[in-house]
Order: C-alpha cells, then structure tokens, then sequence
C-alpha cells in the first residue's frame, strides 16, 4: 500500500500502513531517507478504516505526539478498532449463510478474519472531519470529502491549487476497488458509483491512490470503471436468468470458480452489489426460503 508524506508545517503523514514490524521499519527507513524521524510528525491523516491504511497510527501518534485527522465516523470507528471488528465479522458470517455459503465454510472463513485483526489496531483522533471541512497546512489546503463506497468512510484530500486529490482506495489504477458489504453499508456497489460520479466531476489532473501508480486520467478510469461493472451486471442477469434461481453465491461460483469459495465474503460483495442495480432497474427478484436468498430474472 502507499503511505504518503506530505513536507509541510506540520509534516503531515497520509495513511499508515499495516501493524507490522517490517512495515514500520520500512516508513522509518523512508523517512530518514528524506531527512525526517517518526518523531517529527506532527499531523497524521487517515483515508478509511482498513487495517493496511490504519494500523499503525497510534504506534506513529505515541511516538511523534502527532494529532490525528479522520472523519467523524472513521474517528468512532477507531477508538472501538476490536468492538466494530468483531461485530463486522459477526455481520459477514450471517451474510454468508443467508446467501448460500456452507455453514463450515462461513465459520473458517471468520476464523481467518479474526487472525488478520492484528494487522490493525485501535486509535485516538484528535480531529473530527467532516464534508467540506479543510485541513490547513502552512502552504497548502487539502478539502475534505466523503466518498464512501470501497468501505464506509472513504475519505479524498482535495488540493485545489495544485489539481491534485489523495484518494485512498476510492480509485485505483490497476485493479477496480471492491464495494464491501458491512454493517449500515448494505448498498456497497450503488453508493460506491454516486461516489465516482462526485469524483469525476472534480477538476484534478492527478490522483495519488492508496495502491500502485497514481491516475492521471481520473474521469476516463471512472468511464471504464463504469462500463465494468454495467457489463459484470448483464452477466450476472444472463446467468441468473439461464440457471435460476440462484443464491449470490452460486452465482459467484459461476464466475470465479474456487476464488469464490477461499474468498467467499469479496465475491459476495461482488455479486450483491450487482443485484442491487439489477433489482433497483426491475431485471431481478429476489425470493427467499429458509432463510436462504435467491434470484431470478424477472423477464
């Protein structure tokens, strides 16, 4: 993942990567490479709640005494890191098992999320950030705006002067940002292309994303990322209309083979986020039975 520095009064640190030693000594070794110690942050910035953006801050905001800037809902989210976890595994399990996948399957799979949360940890924010509010730096202002989708606290740094928008995970060069389904996060998919809408209509020539390379075209990556998913849903309305009905995971199947079953809960998110525009355009129902979902085309 990228972590950025942002060489300004305060020195400001953009996401912190995984709770890891290697990751820590790596951001040491970085920083010394451009003059500065951990100690010397003063201003630490969290884009989202994922553990590869967020786990070291408090390790980072003990050392350093920097102030930690995150959105209300991000802020509430990591002072209760290992409550929300827990209750977002226990969401993930009771999704899974509604949508079709094996009891067994649903259980290992939760066992392997509580192992990963040590990856990241609880933290303090001192700033509460809201739509709209900006960050002041001695030579810059970075606008803070909500773009929740990829989870539900997305957050993208506005530079107007300099055209340029920190993003996180909200876009991604390389690979299309998966709409994770959580709690009060149902809508992943759907709220996740309003959020690129927003984006698209703001003018940045660069995008500084939270893995790979930065994008320089955001609004033609947007369009792609668009028909991607329009073409994903006629695929997942031809499948449930030859072969159903059909659980989202029977569909996932279909289309990922094994990775649908070692990864179950992403291609879940996946194929449920699709539903969603399918069932919002009248293209699918859903039926229920047993506690079981299904779909069905509806013409």
């Amino acid at each position: 993942m990228n972590t950025y520095l942002i060489e300004d009064d305060p020195l400001t640190l953009v996401d912190s990567g995984p709770n890891s030693g290697k990751a820590l000594d790596e951001l040491e070794r970085e920083l010394r490479a451009r003059g500065h110690r951990i100690e010397d942050l003063g201003l630490i910035v969290v884009t989202h709640q994922h553990i590869d953006h967020e786990g070291l801050v408090d390790i980072l905001a003990r050392r350093s005494g920097a102030e930690v800037a995150a959105l209300g809902a991000l802020a509430d989210w990591l002072a209760d890191y290992r409550g929300r976890m827990a209750a977002d595994d226990q969401f993930a399990e009771r999704l899974m098992l509604r949508h079709g996948v094996a009891q067994d399957v649903a259980h290992a799979l939760r066992a392997v999320s509580a192992a990963f949360r040590g990856w990241g940890a609880s933290a303090t924010a001192t700033h509460r950030l809201e739509e709209g509010d900006e960050l002041r730096l001695r030579d810059r202002v970075l606008r803070v705006h909500h773009r929740p989708g990829h989870s539900p606290t997305d957050t993208v740094f506005h530079d107007d002067e300099r055209r340029l928008l920190i993003g996180g995970d909200h876009l991604i060069a390389h690979i299309s940002s998966n709409p994770l389904i959580t709690r009060g996060h149902s809508r992943a998919l759907v709220t996740y292309l309003e959020s690129l809408r927003r984006t698209r209509e703001m003018d940045v020539d660069l995008v500084l994303t939270g893995h790979g390379d930065p994008v320089s075209d955001h609004a033609g990556l947007i369009d792609e990322r668009f028909r991607m998913h329009e073409k994903r849903a006629g695929k997942i309305v031809h499948r449930i209309a030859e072969d159903g009905p059909l659980t989202a995971h029977e569909v996932a199947q279909a289309m990922w083979g094994n990775v649908a079953l070692t990864q179950a809960f992403l291609t879940l998110s996946e194929v449920l986020g699709h539903v969603d525009l399918l069932l919002d355009r009248g293209e699918a129902v859903e039926e229920e039975d047993g506690g079981v979902v299904r779909f069905r085309a509806a013409r």
